[in-house]
């Protein structure tokens, strides 16, 4: 069954926490952890719970910033050492176990067989929370939600049963796992994924600019983002006191590529730029290299997000805060172009605009904790006016709740969740008063 590690073991923090990314690591205490490294050790994890009357939560690969699942008295599974990936060249899917990360494993395992999925950005992500909670990967602007992609999981349900859901299948169960993040109510063992041909060209271009010019460029680029080709991801970037542009074309040609890049060199500014390269040759390589950088291992994290709507003008009014008064060196914010929206499958995830805005507040003293969720939480207060919602994997309930899904689809998560998992065997959404989220902005709440 795997190895139970518990309170008082040599290897007990090692266990509980040793695994999460940010080093702002909670104080909250399982009941016991399991180092899973097999599906039948996972399987046997659920029935030991239950037979215990302990509840339980999953770790798949430990990024979380709020460390979602390390939960009180609480069975931790963690799927550490249960890593698997498989191609079938006839169906072009690939089938991976949860905590396989996106980057540094899954994404070189399909190019040497020439296929692609949209993983998360920063390569040290596992697929199993990224996924779970809609998967905003590479060019999620134009290929859609990494969730969409999934065929079908293999999960073990309340009951300790191990079954395969699709929309053919426990159509219940696929329906929620697309969506739900860690209100899902099952454990996944195995996703399989529909993968795309690997981009026969990645040419970037990056633009970097002072924050003199801040509002003129971004309510340029929100004026034109739409417009755009869906082969381009469109990111603008707060790094080290600079505005930096960039766009990714992943096309079939460096030309193609050169042409949908053109209009990112209209800003009316664009003779200001600190740094001009347009459409130049770039990798992923490149791209996990930078995020790797910008993400560093052993640092505390403090990370909150909107989706944002409004006028170019409003919005850049209302973010322009938020970029250049960072308060730590290592911070960042991030603004990610999802329009022209799309239509979103049927699935639990449903909460997005055509406007991401994330903020990664990253230093290394522990006396700063307070000072800095403070100061962003104040910053994100200031962008109600043009917040729709938040996505669930920037975000913490503990500090901050907002709306996550459309009110209809949280209710048939909770409909769902009433009949698949009646005893609430596994844990669902942390929240600060331990009660169940409820999927409204405070502004907008009764």
């Amino acid at each position: 069954m795997g190895r139970l590690v518990f309170p008082g073991d040599a290897d007990w923090d090692e266990a509980r926490v040793g695994r999460v990314f940010n080093a702002r690591r909670p104080d909250r205490q399982p009941a016991a952890v399991l180092l899973a490294s097999t599906e039948q050790d996972l399987v046997d994890g659920v029935r030991l719970a239950r037979e215990r009357g302990w509840r339980i939560a999953v770790r798949s690969g430990g990024h979380s910033w709020a460390a979602w699942s390390v939960r009180d008295d609480a069975l931790l599974i963690d799927l550490g050492g249960y890593r698997e990936m498989a191609y079938d060249p006839e169906t072009e899917i690939v089938s991976v176990t949860p905590s396989v990360k996106g980057g540094l494993e899954l994404r070189p395992f399909l190019a040497e067989r020439g296929r692609f999925f949209g993983g998360g950005h920063c390569p040290t992500v596992g697929v199993g929370g990224f996924l779970l909670q809609g998967g905003q990967g590479y060019n999620a602007r134009g290929w859609g939600w990494a969730a969409e992609q999934i065929a079908a999981i293999d999960v073990v349900t309340a009951e300790g049963e191990l079954v395969r859901a699709s929309e053919t299948e426990n159509s219940d169960l696929f329906w929620a796992a697309r969506g739900a993040g860690p209100g899902f109510f099952g454990l996944v063992t195995r996703f399989h994924l529909r993968t795309r041909p690997f981009p026969a060209a990645i040419v970037e271009t990056i633009h970097v600019y002072s924050f003199d010019h801040f509002d003129t460029v971004m309510t340029w680029l929100h004026g034109i983002h739409a417009t755009i080709s869906p082969d381009v991801e469109i990111v603008a970037v707060s790094e080290r006191g600079n505005l930096v542009v960039t766009g990714f074309a992943l096309t079939s040609s460096a030309e193609a590529g050169r042409e949908a890049l053109a209009p990112l060199e209209t800003c009316p500014v664009i003779d200001k730029a600190l740094v001009r390269e347009t459409a130049v040759p770039s990798s992923f390589e490149s791209h996990a290299e930078r995020q790797i950088a910008a993400n560093p291992e052993g640092f505390r994290y403090i990370v909150d997000n909107a989706w944002l709507t409004g006028s170019p003008a409003e919005v850049t009014k209302a973010i322009n805060p938020l970029f250049t008064g960072l308060p730590t060196e290592r911070s960042f914010v991030i603004w990610f172009s999802m329009a022209p929206l799309r239509e979103l499958p049927d699935m639990a995830f449903s909460m997005q605009s055509e406007i991401y805005c994330a903020t990664y507040l990253v230093y290394d003293d522990p006396a700063d904790d307070r000072r800095l969720r403070d100061w962003l939480t104040a910053r994100m207060t200031e962008l109600a006016p043009v917040t729709a919602g938040q996505y669930l994997g920037d975000s913490d309930f503990t500090a901050r709740e907002m709306r996550f899904m459309g009110a209809a689809q949280y209710a048939r998560l909770r409909e769902i969740r009433a009949v698949r998992d009646p005893e609430s065997i596994f844990v669902g959404y942390l929240t600060g008063d331990g009660e169940p989220p409820r999927n409204v902005n405070p502004w907008e709440a009764p």
